[in-house]
């Protein structure tokens, strides 16, 4: 995995994915008590960066696999980002999703032409039945994070912050990414290392699922206790990637950690000052930003706006909570 992958994945991606913008407010500043950048991701092509990872890792297959079709697991993000990818190749997917996956991911992932399988994340063994449903139907895998070429889509985002943040005369920061099992936060490390070395990434997680901050202080991977308890389910992963954790332990500052709560308190400035729509996972580093800012050195922090497949009850209950406190 390197710099090479990435940028080549960039090529493979011109004119499909969104270069989406870098944004800012002077009513989060202040709250942040910092210059504070947020990289609207929610603005993807399916409402989330996971579009850059299924394109690059579809792209990157041969004809035969892609006729045989792919497979993957997620709670929905990488399930429509890989969706929309196969359809747009002329293959087929098939997803395999838990059951209690905000339903609005689950619709938006048929819709867009996979086949959805359910299971029970607590009963069942995802990677149990996706092996079976791979070996019975000659299907691809296409992991959500531990996966060369997705980590290498994924990893166009940072190329796009180094850009950009040079163009507001950043050339120091440090940048917040919403993480799960590392390939989102791994790919961007590994783009700004070549292209701002000044900028420093740092992790961040729900409480109670912060796999990764706890596997960087301990130095090997560690597991988290359950799957499920968290309203930010897009970025609950088991324990970080064998591909990605030794980038992360490389290139990577301490995790910050961000209670439901403040994810849905970020959700609301996100919507009263930016004018953006925010899943409560795809609001964590704005969270940790806000939240956290005794954690945080510098003068500006940039922060991945990851996700905004976000159910209609849970946005309101964002706003119905904390809009009053702006």
């Amino acid at each position: 995995m390197n710099i090479e992958m990435i940028r080549a994945a960039q090529k493979r991606l011109e004119g499909h994915a969104r270069r989406t913008p870098l944004l800012s407010s002077p009513f989060l500043d202040e709250v942040a008590g910092r210059r504070l950048f947020l990289k609207a991701e929610n603005l993807q092509h399916t409402g989330s960066f996971k579009f850059r990872g299924g394109w690059s890792a579809l792209s990157a297959l041969d004809d035969a696999q892609r006729k045989a079709g792919v497979i993957a697991f997620s709670s929905g993000n990488h399930a429509q980002g890989v969706a929309l990818a196969a359809r747009a190749h002329g293959s087929t997917a098939v997803i395999v999703m838990p059951s209690n996956a905000p339903q609005t991911k689950i619709d938006a992932t048929r819709a867009l032409g996979a086949e959805v399988v359910l299971y029970d994340r607590a009963t069942e063994d995802r990677k149990a039945i996706r092996q079976a449903l791979a070996a019975e139907r000659g299907l691809t895998l296409i992991e959500p994070f531990d996966n060369a070429q997705v980590i290498a889509g994924q990893g166009t985002t940072g190329l796009e912050i180094a850009d950009q943040a040079r163009d507001a005369g950043i050339t120091s920061a440090e940048v917040l990414v919403c993480c799960g099992g590392g390939g989102f936060t791994s790919g961007i490390a590994l783009a700004l290392e070549a292209e701002a070395p000044d900028m420093r990434v740092r992790p961040v997680e729900p409480k109670n699922f912060d796999d990764v901050a706890r596997s960087l202080r301990s130095g090997q991977r560690e597991i988290n206790a359950a799957m499920s308890g968290s309203i930010c389910d897009a970025i609950i992963s088991p324990q970080p990637g064998e591909i990605t954790f030794p980038i992360l332990q490389r290139l990577c500052g301490p995790g910050i950690i961000v209670t439901d709560d403040e994810c849905l308190h970020a959700m609301a400035y996100a919507f009263a000052r930016l004018k953006l729509v925010l899943e409560p996972g795809g609001a964590a580093a704005l969270a940790g930003a806000l939240f956290r800012s005794d954690e945080i050195k510098g003068e500006a922090v940039i922060c991945t706006a990851s996700g905004g497949n976000v159910d209609a009850p849970m946005f309101q209950r964002a706003l119905s909570e904390y809009g009053d406190q702006i």
